[in-house]
């Protein structure tokens, strides 16, 4: 049995970029950042950063392109890839990346402008509730024999 399977959770560290491959798929990409927190040998704390390439594709990749930003939160479930291609140099370059099946926008933090919606979208203006509609309801007593069915 084999499983190829990543779950990374962390904020972007870039816009997604958004592109069309020849057959009209469209295809974005863009990175995560995870932080990690250990101890050393000593019982130091140490901190970590480890960076994570993504690539979506089709609907799912036009949607995290309007939607997430640099500093967006996001979980990422997909399988590790890793490419490889013929540089101008002639060296081999290799590209370990990971090809998300599901990404889930994660929480806004404090900074307003992470995870929201880019420009066009409707924005509650001040710091007043949205209004909610309410449904009135009579006060007067309903009677099940009026009712047709």
């Amino acid at each position: 049995m084999y499983l190829n399977k990543a779950f990374i959770i962390g904020n972007l560290t870039r816009d997604p970029e958004l592109k069309s491959l020849p057959s009209g798929m469209k295809v974005t990409s863009f990175s995560v950042a995870t932080n990690r927190v250990w101890k050393d040998k000593d019982g130091k704390r140490q901190e970590g950063t480890d960076y994570h390439n993504i690539v979506v594709f089709g609907r799912q990749a036009e949607t995290v392109a309007q939607y997430l930003k640099k500093g967006s939160s996001a979980l990422v479930e997909g399988r590790i890839q890793t490419r490889s291609w013929d540089g101008q140099d002639g060296k081999k370059n290799y590209r370990t990346e990971i090809v998300a099946d599901r990404v889930q926008f994660g929480t806004r933090g404090s900074d307003s402008s992470a995870g929201a919606p880019r420009e066009g979208a409707p924005k509650n203006q001040g710091n007043a509730p949205e209004s909610i509609d309410t449904i009135e309801y009579p006060e007067e007593d309903i009677n099940p024999d009026d009712i047709p069915f």
